[in-house]
C-alpha cells in the first residue's frame, strides 16, 4: 500500500533543529507516531515528504519554515496588562496561556514581566526553524468512514472518544 489521501500511517521519525542540532523530539524507545494522511495532523513539509512513500521505507527530508510551523514574526509579540492574567497569582517567563481572541483561541508564552506589562509571544516555538526528520514508514491502512468524517485517526495511536 502506498500514502495517499485518507490513508492512517504510522511512522518512527525523530526531529532535529538543523540550525543548532538538537533533537527536538523522537519516537525512539516509544510509541510511533499514527495520522491521517491528508487532513492537515502533521506538518505540510512531512506530510508532502511522506506522499508516495511505502511500507518500511526510510527517508530522510529537511522542511523549511514556511512549510512547518512558519516564519518567525515580531507582530506576534505583544505587551498586555498585568490585568490580562485575572485569575492568575504570579505570572512568571516561561508559563503558557490560551488566549481567547476573535479569531479563536491562540496559545502564548511569557517572555517578560515587568512591573507594568507582561511580554507575550504567539509564534510557535518552532517558528522559523529548519528541521530534519528521519523517518521510517511503520504500516499503512485505509482510514474508517468515522476517522474520515471526524478528520483524525481513533484507536491505538490516534484519539479515543
Amino acid at each position: 500500500m502506498t500514502i495517499a489521501q485518507q490513508k492512517v500511517v504510522t511512522i518512527h521519525y525523530k526531529v532535529t533543529d538543523v540550525a543548532s542540532g538538537e533533537v527536538i523530539d523522537s519516537s525512539e524507545g516509544g510509541a510511533p507516531m499514527t495520522y491521517l494522511h491528508g487532513a492537515q495532523n502533521i506538518i505540510p513539509g512531512l506530510e508532502a515528504a511522506l506522499e508516495g512513500k511505502q511500507t518500511g521505507d526510510e527517508f530522510e527530508v529537511t522542511v523549511a519554515p514556511e512549510d512547518a510551523y512558519g516564519e518567525y514574526s515580531d507582530e506576534r509579540i505583544q505587551k498586555v496588562p498585568h490585568a490580562a492574567f485575572e485569575g492568575v497569582e504570579s505570572v512568571e517567563p516561561g508559563m503558557a496561556f490560551t488566549a481567547q481572541t476573535e479569531h479563536g483561541p491562540v496559545n502564548l508564552i511569557v517572555t517578560e514581566v515587568d512591573e507594568a506589562e507582561v511580554t507575550v509571544d504567539a509564534n510557535h516555538p518552532l517558528s522559523g526553524k529548519s528541521l530534519a526528520f528521519s523517518v521510517k514508514v511503520d504500516s499503512i491502512r485505509d482510514a474508517s468512514e468515522e476517522e474520515l468524517a471526524h478528520g483524525h485517526v481513533h484507536g491505538e495511536g490516534g484519539h479515543q472518544h
